[in-house]
């Protein structure tokens, strides 16, 4: 085995196929082949281009009932089977279902059954034949072409026997174009009178042409049987050639299918007798004739004895004689008529009932006896890849007629030579030069040439691409890493690591090249190097290898004038010997070719004919053209007329001639809209894909389907797909592409012309594409019924008036009547064969390559998003497949179609657990959980995929996070504008989220893009400096001012200028000695409105016009001006806080008021709309309140002073509810209430800190704000006042923050001049996670499991809700916390605290109800009956006391440590040393003990809960003990390993007492059998941190700390994991991105609780799918509330609650003292105390 360079890095790109395994001996000879090459050893279908493909032969008329039960019931429910079970499609071939009956026994139909019958003998990869015989033979059949010879000699012998042979010589023709001469039936349609336009006209003329029809083809029926009959008496004709005269269909088929076959073939084949029992007197009965052969003489009918007989012939002996050689399965049974209506419908659907359920047993049966589940395309795309160009090799080379110099030069170039080192050879030529072609021949035919040449023993290897045919063959990575891989498997190369760098690839093939040698040489020929994608420079060729060893050949293809390809060629490879071009060839050679073509299927053109086709040669060669005349002249008859336009001159035309000529032959509609499917569809169409795409199409189906036909289930027949499949044989060809085989055009021309005929009208394409998008969403799937409409001019033919079109009626029942089951297939993402085993499947990969690609043509946005890219199972899937990248790439498509925030963050989030994922897969749904938990009331769209993932996670990972505490990572996106954010003027956001407006000071104002980085617009402003730039609120003006004091007005949308306004100030002169500038400017909807430095005049523009209206004339010096929302009024502000009010339509002043601050100036006028307010607020920040209400005179209702700390103010908001103000100062950032005008918060800024801006998040819970000098951006919770997160600006300090209100995103400036837009929501969503901001040091769990209580070494105690994760209580001590218990319903809380107190609290109400003072407690414990309290004291004595009275109960003299209380509430067990004490809890003596020999102490002890007397510890001996303390007896001993307790850190016991869990701290789980003494040692993931194993005992939940070894994972500090003790399966994996200081399980249910270092909780739970009794929980559980509510989730209120001042009781020694005012009864106390006592504690202190 030889071993490839190793020193590139990464990872191989196939999951686990044949690059990573090497060949063995006993790989499959078929698998061989392939990868070598060996074209011609594949069998017809490549192996993975399967399908079950079953023939149907039966008499049509007399197995209807069977046919139409199995095609209803039967055949949907095998081809799911088949589609979940092996990956691959069930098709039955019925070619009478849905036809017309009168077409039933026409010459063409039987020609086209036996074609089919043949290919599915050959081809299906399951059964392929079921036969279905009754009591009738059926008809013999109407010949369709006699030879000459064979029918003068009938005719004759008719003459003979004195039969009127007229009809005969009037119905067929002599045709000399057949070789030898025969005569032919002439069409219908040519003999019929109205049989052309009876399909549009009336049904009488149908009805008429249709006897007319029966007639004639009885009487040349009786013609041919009479005179064959007797000519073969004679002698004259034998019995062989008799035969096709005289036998039905059904014994032509039966004898071809079984009979020349081999056992093992047979075995494939069902056979199915209905006999029925005396079945010949009901020959009278009218309704019988169906179901036997009848003769009518006279009035008599009697049943036709010679046809029985033959029948017989075929039933009672041929079939048998079948059976007898072979397995062939025969069903027969014996049905008995109804004594009066004889075969009645009743008995027959008792039989047809019976043989659907055998049919369907019989096919699984011989599906899985034949079947190979073909799994190893799944995992292996490099196979798949060599599979579909070996495919299409196949498929071409079939179509190679034309055997040239070309060729045998290429032959040449092939064979090894003795020189030296040889080139690439290059084929070049026009279109439809034939070059694809050419190199398919070549590719089939190498392997022989190599071998005939050098000897049967050598092994060549051929590697063949068509470059652009397959996804992987379009990239050059992809192209040259799939070559590499298939030459090492070939030459037994091993390949470490896959380059990461294209150059280093190629170094890597050119290695490769070297291993052949002339044993084993090599050819590889690439056709259309100009397919190539161009990326990195691909098309200058330097990855081609120029200089290849003796043994290697390069062919490859291109254009002569595409991408430069050629010339670039030229200057690599100087020899001219190298390059062979395709030309057109010589008239004469292919008049030749064209005869030896017609030659080969027995035709000929006539002489008069042959001029035609020789001046159509002369206009135009090309091999495709010479196909294209030789499929127009092989329906030539001899008598047809020819002139100058039966041929066209081009390609191009003859093309469109085609697809004309198979209009006409099978319909327009139909046609038209199955080549346009084929055409739109990305990868080429599946036979039955068609079909039933077709069916679904309604156009489609008003076109063809009979009126009769109007039935369950609604489908077009198949006798339609396979006859254009027949019309375009060699222009549609087949190619395998993973389990399926495609119909694709034959090459580039074909598609472009059927793309332009059928693809050009949008609306029908949009709607084409939107019905493939259905079907690949599986919409109309599983029986439900889509509705089928028609065409008015439709109606009339199917006699159904018009007032019932469901289109116009609105009653469901009328609906229902016209809906119809199409039988389309379901779509799931994959295939599952097992329930149970998840990850074995077949990928859907159909639906893989079409849906997204259709949904984003038919712009079904909503589709898209919750049915692809919101969908677990796609994700799961595609992350699986290997197919990440791509998956990210979709979503990134979905995004710039939908400009979906929620799409943006979900690309970003699977992007950071990219490596997590791509390891193990089966964590995506707890990975994602995790991440998308925090934000989705931010982005309530991500809702779908956290319900997919509760949905489908568990069935990976039963790890559920139900809330999680992530601190998201989040970074904006970036765009840089100048170099220094001096030079920017203003920024302005617009409605499109991505859109920015920027003004630099040079003059330009540009429209962005920021996702892209792309500049959109730019205006210039003629070089004058811009001061500012405003939009009109419907963006349709844009307005600049500049210091030329003009403003100039821009269509937004064209970036025109419209108009320029010079601004004028007062006359009395404004700034002394200078020139005023434009002090400000703002807009109203049709108004702009400016003001110039020091001036008291505002100038109003009208916007549409561009022209100044009037000025309005203030008081004071203008400072700002705003405009209400309506655009009626403008509120001018100026100096000495006073404001003015005008009349924007005719500018007269209404009123002007002053603030009683009249020291400053106004900084900012705020209208509050809804409650008809003005604001005005001062540069301090003081603010006045005005009621607008009536306009003229505003009355003022509110003074609010802020002037204490002289800090200017920097910025103002109101929010967008109106209900707060925000005022950010240099110094601090306030928040008012506007409804009762009072500061509700304040945060101030330290010492040496300043505030650039803030703004209110959209729910105005949190402020978002920046400091001067700093790159951060902070958020505050305004409830808590805690900094709950600060988003680091890579770019540099920020300057300025700007708000868009649209989209709630925020602008920030950074110094260095870039650009930066940050979603406020998801900011927002980082501080919804409630934080303690001290690590968690306890925690526990209420009772009923729905509050959590932790302790983080603080004065507090925080009571979080199981379910929201938010903190909802904060009890507060006056020491820090240490002890902390609950009673069992968790109503009350114990707890103790450093300053020697314990307190009882009300936790429902929070009220401190008891409080005890004088001892230091070390540990806290209440009885399971929550009666008494155990407060243990290391220094005095313990106490028990009543938890109802405070109450002692007796004190405990001895020191405890770890101590526990049996379940029985009887003793209080505890470790002192080396002894084991249980001491009563009536009494506090000692009751029990254990003691340990000298110098042995007793490491740890744990009680049994379901043995309420036993406690098992282990002593520094290392022994296990169970010490039964009721008796005092030691029940079990088990002795440990040496050594083994010298780190341990943990010791864990089940429910039963049966398993014992000891960790060390290490990466092992050690599992100790406590019955046996066996230990058992499992390997954990890492390095143990913590672990609990559950209530039940069955699972162990570990955290364990990422050993150093591993890749890097993006902030990965440990990983959460459950693993069934069973089966020591890991069952759940989660990654923890906080370091853990806490791990709790629950009691009841599974749930796990983790506390952080930063004071936050995770809640998770565990859903074990092999538990059925642990049905998933999820859906009810409480913490789906986020997800569940479509409205935004309030946070509730947090309340605190402060301790008690005053003791109710102090211990002391021995006694203890209560107050006089100390409640006696706990419980029945609380009502008069305040619940919120913190002004009281104020008071008292």
């Amino acid at each position: 085995m030889k071993r490839m360079n190793p020193r590139w890095k990464s990872p191989p790109m196939w999951p686990s196929g044949v690059g990573s395994r090497q060949p063995c001996p006993r790989e499959s000879a078929l698998r061989k082949a392939a990868i070598s090459g060996n074209i011609n050893a594949l069998p017809h279908h490549v192996p993975t281009g399967r399908s079950v493909r079953v023939f149907i032969c039966a008499n049509p008329d007399d197995t209807e009932a069977e046919r139409n039960a199995l095609k209803e019931h039967v055949y949907p429910k095998l081809r799911d089977f088949c589609r979940e079970n092996y990956g691959i499609e069930f098709q039955v071939v019925d070619l009478y279902w849905g036809a017309d009956p009168e077409e039933w026994d026409s010459p063409e139909l039987q020609r086209l059954r036996m074609k089919l019958l043949e290919e599915c003998l050959k081809t299906s990869a399951g059964p392929c034949f079921v036969g279905l015989v009754g009591e009738k033979y059926g008809s013999i059949r109407v010949p369709g072409e006699v030879e000459s010879a064979e029918f003068e000699m009938i005719l004759d012998a008719a003459v003979e026997a004195g039969l009127d042979t007229h009809i005969l010589e009037e119905w067929y023709c002599r045709d000399e174009n057949s070789v030898p001469p025969a005569y032919y039936l002439k069409p219908k349609a040519q003999m019929l009178k109205n049989y052309q336009n009876s399909m549009e006209s009336s049904s009488a003329a149908k009805t008429k042409n249709d006897k007319a029809w029966r007639n004639v083809s009885e009487e040349i029926k009786r013609i041919f049987r009479t005179a064959v009959l007797q000519l073969q008496e004679k002698g004259t004709m034998k019995s062989a050639e008799a035969k096709k005269f005289l036998c039905s269909a059904l014994e032509d088929e039966l004898d071809f299918a079984l009979g020349k076959q081999t056992p093992a073939f047979l075995r494939k084949c069902v056979c199915y007798i209905r006999k029925i029992a005396n079945f010949d007197r009901f020959a009278k009965i009218p309704d019988m004739t169906r179901y036997m052969d009848i003769v009518v003489s006279g009035d008599r009918v009697m049943r036709n004895q010679e046809s029985y007989e033959r029948l017989l012939k075929i039933r009672d002996e041929f079939i048998p004689t079948v059976v007898a050689a072979s397995n062939l399965r025969v069903y027969s049974s014996v049905t008995h008529c109804d004594m009066k209506l004889g075969y009645s419908q009743e008995v027959e659907s008792h039989y047809v009932e019976g043989l659907c359920k055998q049919f369907y047993e019989d096919m699984v049966d011989i599906i899985q006896a034949t079947v190979q589940q073909n799994l190893g395309t799944e995992t292996d795309p490099l196979y798949d890849e060599i599979l579909q160009h070996l495919s299409l090799c196949k498929s071409y080379a079939e179509l190679y007629q034309f055997k040239t110099e070309s060729l045998d030069y290429v032959q040449e170039y092939l064979l090894p030579s003795k020189g030296s080192r040889m080139s690439p050879l290059v084929v070049y030529g026009g279109p439809c030069t034939g070059k694809t072609l050419l190199l398919s021949e070549v590719a089939k035919q190498a392997y022989t040439w190599l071998q005939q040449e050098m000897g049967p023993e050598t092994d060549p290897v051929v590697i063949v691409r068509f470059i652009g045919s397959s996804l992987l063959s379009t990239d050059l990575r992809t192209l040259l890493q799939s070559i590499c891989e298939q030459i090492a498997i070939n030459y037994r190369c091993l390949i470490h690591f896959l380059p990461n760098k294209i150059q280093e690839m190629k170094e890597l093939l050119i290695n490769l090249l070297g291993e052949s040698s002339f044993h084993r040489p090599l050819v590889i020929v690439l056709d259309a190097l100009e397919q190539l994608s161009d990326a990195d420079e691909v098309r200058k060729l330097w990855w081609l290898p120029i200089h290849l060893p003796r043994t290697v050949r390069i062919v490859v293809s291109t254009l002569p004038n595409k991408h430069g390809i050629l010339q670039k060629l030229r200057q690599l490879i100087h020899d001219e010997g190298y390059y062979v071009e395709l030309i057109q060839r010589d008239r004469k050679v292919c008049s030749q070719t064209l005869k030896q073509q017609l030659l080969g299927v027995k035709r000929k053109v006539t002489s008069g004919q042959q001029i035609y086709v020789n001046e159509a040669l002369a206009k135009c060669t090309l091999p495709m053209f010479v196909n294209l005349i030789y499929r127009e002249v092989v329906h030539w008859r001899s008598h047809k007329d020819v002139d100058d336009r039966s041929l066209c001159s081009t390609v191009h035309e003859s093309i469109e001639q085609l697809f004309y000529s198979v209009e006409n032959k099978l319909g327009q509609r139909f046609v038209f809209r199955a080549l346009g499917y084929i055409t739109m569809a990305k990868a080429g169409l599946t036979e039955v894909e068609l079909e039933d795409i077709l069916s679904l199409d309604n156009i489609v189906l008003g076109d063809v389907i009979v009126a009769t036909y109007l039935k369950n289930p609604l489908r077009i027949s198949y006798d339609l797909v396979a006859r254009l499949k027949e019309e375009l044989d060699g222009y549609l060809v087949e190619r395998q592409v993973r389990n399926v085989t495609l119909m694709v055009w034959a090459n580039r021309h074909l598609h472009l012309i059927a793309q332009k005929l059928y693809l050009s009208n949008e609306e029908d394409v949009h709607q084409m594409h939107s019905l493939l998008a259905e079907y690949f969403l599986g919409a109309w799937s599983g029986g439900r019924k889509k509705i089928f409409t028609y065409d008015n001019n439709h109606f009339t033919s199917l006699n159904i008036s018009h007032h019932k079109n469901p289109h116009q009626s609105h009653e469901k029942t009328s609906s229902d009547k016209y809906s119809y089951d199409r039988q389309t297939p379901e779509q799931p993402w994959v295939f599952q064969c097992n329930l149970l085993e998840p990850d074995i499947f077949f990928v859907n990969h159909r639906k893989m390559t079409e849906l997204v690609y259709h949904l984003t043509r038919s712009g079904r946005t909503d589709d898209l998003m919750f049915g692809v890219i919101m969908n677990f199972s796609w994700l799961y899937t595609m992350i699986k497949i290997g197919q990440f990248e791509k998956a990210v790439t979709d979503i990134d498509l979905a995004y710039s179609y939908t400009q979906e925030k929620e799409l943006k963050f979900l690309a970003t989030t699977l992007r950071s657990i990219k490596v997590k994922v791509l390891k193990n897969p089966a964590s995506l749904s707890a990975e994602l959980q995790q991440r998308l938990l925090p934000v989705v009331t931010s982005l309530p769209k991500l809702r779908h995929l956290l319900l997919e993932c509760d949905k489908d996670g568990p069935k990976y990972c039963s790890i559920v996070p139900l809330h999680s505490s992530m601190d998201v990572t989040y970074s904006p996106e970036r765009l840089p504008l100048c170099s220094s954010y001096m030079q920017i003027v203003e920024i302005l956001p617009t409605l499109a989220p991505n859109i920015v407006l920027v003004a630099l000071e040079d003059g330009s104002v540009s429209t962005w893009d920021v996702e892209s980085r792309q500049l959109q617009r730019q205006i210039d402003t003629a070089k004058s400096v811009v001061l500012g730039i405003r939009l009109t609120t419907d963006e349709k003006y844009l307005v600049v001012a500049t210091t030329k004091n003009t403003l100039l007005i821009y269509d937004n949308h064209k970036s025109c200028l419209l108009s320029e306004v010079e601004i004028k100030g007062s006359k009395q002169g404004g700034v002394t000695g200078g020139v005023a500038f434009i002090n400000g400017f703002t807009l109203s909807t049709h108004h702009a409105l400016a003001w110039l430095e020091a001036s008291k005049e505002v100038n109003v523009i009208d916007l549409l016009y561009g022209w100044p209206l009037y000025q309005f004339h203030c008081w004071y010096e203008v400072t700002c001006v705003q405009c209400s929302p309506d655009g009626m009024y403008a509120f001018c502000g100026q100096y000495l806080n006073t404001a003015s009010v005008f009349h924007l339509g005719n500018g007269d002043k209404l009123a002007t008021v002053t603030s009683e601050f009249s020291g400053g100036f106004v900084k900012s006028i705020l209208i509050l709309d809804t409650l008809s307010q003005m604001v005005m607020v001062d540069n301090e920040g003081s603010l006045s309140v005005w009621n607008t209400k009536e306009i003229t005179n505003p009355r003022l209702m509110e003074d609010y002073d802020c002037r204490g700390d002289d800090s200017e103010v920097v910025g103002i908001e109101l929010s967008e509810d109106q209900r707060s103000i925000l005022i950010c100062k240099a110094r601090s950032i306030e928040v008012l209430d506007t409804k009762v005008w009072k500061m509700v918060e304040k945060f101030k800024a330290k010492r040496t800190e300043r505030f650039v801006a803030a703004v209110l998040s959209k729910n105005g819970q949190s402020i978002v704000a920046s400091m001067e000098n700093t790159s951060s951006i902070f958020v505050w919770r305004r409830d808590s006042g805690q900094c709950m997160a600060s988003l680091i600006e890579i770019s540099g300090a920020i300057v300025k923050l700007i708000k868009s209100t649209h989209h709630n995103l925020l602008l920030s400036v950074a110094s260095s001049g870039v650009l930066s837009v940050w979603d406020i929501d998801i900011i927002t969503a980082m501080s919804n996670i409630d934080k303690t901001g001290k690590k968690i040091q306890t925690l526990q769990l209420s009772g009923r499991e729905d509050y959590v209580f932790t302790m983080d070494g603080s004065e507090a105690v925080h009571k979080w809700n199981f379910g929201t994760g938010f903190i909802e209580t904060v009890f507060k001590h006056e020491g820090i916390v240490e002890n902390c218990v609950l009673t069992s319903s968790g109503d009350l809380m114990v707890t103790s605290d450093d300053k020697s107190s314990q307190y009882i609290w009300q936790t429902t109400t929070g009220e401190n109800i008891f409080r005890i003072n004088g001892q230091k407690i070390s540990q806290l414990l209440i009885t399971h009956n929550d009666q008494f309290v155990v407060s243990l004291c290391e220094q005095n004595a313990s106490r028990v006391w009543r938890l109802g009275t405070g109450h002692k109960v007796c004190n405990i003299l001895v020191t405890l440590q770890n101590a526990l209380i049996t379940t029985a509430n009887t003793f209080l067990v505890g470790s002192s040393k080396n002894k084991l004490l249980a001491v009563s809890l009536w009494s506090g003596s000692v009751s029990k003990k254990f003691v340990c020999d000298d110098g042995i102490t007793i490491v740890n002890f744990k009680l049994i809960p379901d043995c309420p007397d036993c406690v098992v510890f282990i002593t520094s001996t290392e022994t296990v003990f169970i010490w039964n303390v009721a008796d005092e007896s030691v029940c079990r001993r088990v002795q440990l390993p040496t050594n083994f307790l010298k780190n341990l850190e943990d010791f864990q016991i089940s429910p039963n007492g049966k398993v014992g869990i000891v960790s060390k701290g290490d990466e092992n789980i050690n599992v100790l059998d406590l019955h046996s003494g066996k230990l058992r040692l499992v390997h954990a993931a890492g390095i143990i941190w913590r672990q609990k194993l559950s209530r039940d005992g069955r699972y162990l939940v570990y955290v364990c700390f990422r050993s150093c070894d591993e890749d890097d994972e993006a902030g990965v500090v440990s990983n959460l994991i459950v693993m069934r003790l069973a089966d020591g399966k890991s069952i759940g994996t989660c990654s923890l991105y906080k370091t853990p200081t806490f791990l709790s399980l629950s009691q009841r249910a599974l749930n796990i609780i983790i506390g952080f270092e930063d004071g936050s909780i995770g809640t998770y739970t565990v859903v074990d799918r092999v538990d059925a009794a642990l049905k998933i929980k999820i859906a009810t559980s409480n913490s789906r509330q986020i997800v569940n509510n479509a409205s935004q989730k309030v946070r509730p209120k947090c309340g605190n609650h402060s301790f008690k001042t005053v003791a109710d009781c102090t211990w002391r020694e021995s006694t203890e003292v209560f107050s006089r005012d100390s409640p006696i009864n706990v419980s029945d106390s609380g009502e008069g105390e305040s619940t919120t006592p913190t002004k009281k504690t104020e008071l008292l202190q």
